[in-house]
């Protein structure tokens, strides 16, 4: 009796664990970066993505710090170290961090915290990012770089089973094989077939939203400071071919809302500025769906028109 007690509470004991460990609560981490360049992240000397990424979120993350380092594919670019990455609040819990790889006034790639928020459980993933579970470098489980298909395959047959039964009855042996020829059998296969990409998806679905984004745009659009800073600069030049050359050099480093854009367009004094502008602007537009408010800053419907052409021949 005491054997059984014993096995009981061993069972019990080690349900409860794995309960614990798996309800165990975790931080998320989100990393991108404002120019563009792809990295490599590596968290307590471990490589988190085979695939250099120009932005990355990491799930399930046990610890509340990690030493960080982040290694650009571009070998131009020094490495980037930040010890005791921080991935709790004040009061220690877990949190949904956001960190950006931006360049500081001296012009070198820095790590600076972006946003936080608690983190949830089954919350929706961006589609715009491409997710790994922490420790699983090889494996994308969201977002730009996954897809998946399923296959199911139904066989059907008759019943090639039996059953044999030997009697034994005054010395008479007697071996009866029974099949019943009216019995099929039917068997059901399921493949799941997980195929990962480098980089990003051929259909180009990278909106953070709902719909499907066909612009060239990999990453997050520039802060709202960032961008009056760099529309200030651009508005502040004497001429249009100036603002103009600045404005494509800043968005070719950036991603934009239309919103933004229609902004960066009043810029410009002339209607051929802001349609070469429009033009230009909507392969880094992160919300392309939107891009028909760009058509409120031009003055001609000929204008209009010629932009529409433009996108639709995209």
């Amino acid at each position: 009796m005491k054997t059984i007690k014993f096995l009981f509470l061993s069972s019990l004991l080690l349900l409860t664990g794995t309960l614990y460990a798996q309800f165990l609560p975790t931080s998320n981490l989100t990393i991108f970066s404002e120019d563009g360049y792809k990295f490599y992240l590596i968290l307590n000397g471990e490589r988190q993505n085979e695939v250099a990424q120009t932005n990355i979120r990491l799930e399930e993350l046990p610890q509340p710090y990690y030493n960080c380092k982040i290694i650009f594919e571009d070998p131009t670019q020094k490495e980037i170290t930040k010890n005791n990455l921080m991935l709790v609040d004040a009061n220690n819990v877990h949190q949904d961090v956001t960190y950006k790889i931006k360049k500081d006034k001296s012009g070198k790639q820095v790590l600076r915290f972006y946003s936080f928020m608690p983190a949830e459980q089954n919350m929706i993933r961006p589609s715009n990012v491409p997710v790994y579970r922490f420790g699983q470098p090889n494996v994308i489980v969201s977002g730009p770089g996954f897809s998946q298909t399923t296959v199911v395959e139904t066989r059907s047959g008759r019943n090639t089973g039996g059953a044999n039964v030997n009697v034994n009855a005054g010395g008479l042996n007697m071996n009866v094989n029974i099949n019943d020829p009216l019995v099929n059998t039917q068997m059901t296969t399921t493949t799941t077939t997980t195929t990962y990409h480098d980089g990003y998806e051929d259909n180009g679905n990278r909106n953070p939203g709902a719909g499907r984004n066909r612009t060239g745009c990999q990453g997050y659009a520039m802060s709202p400071g960032d961008f009056e800073n760099a529309r200030k600069t651009i508005a502040d030049e004497g001429f249009d071919e100036t603002r103009l050359t600045m404005a494509k050099q800043i968005i070719s480093s950036n991603c934009m809302t239309s919103s933004q854009i229609v902004n960066m367009c009043k810029t410009f004094s002339f209607e051929e500025s802001k349609l070469d502008f429009a033009k230009f602007a909507y392969e880094h537009c992160s919300d392309p769906g939107n891009y028909f408010n760009v058509n409120n800053v031009f003055s001609f419907s000929s204008s209009k028109t010629e932009l529409s052409n433009y996108i639709q021949g995209r």
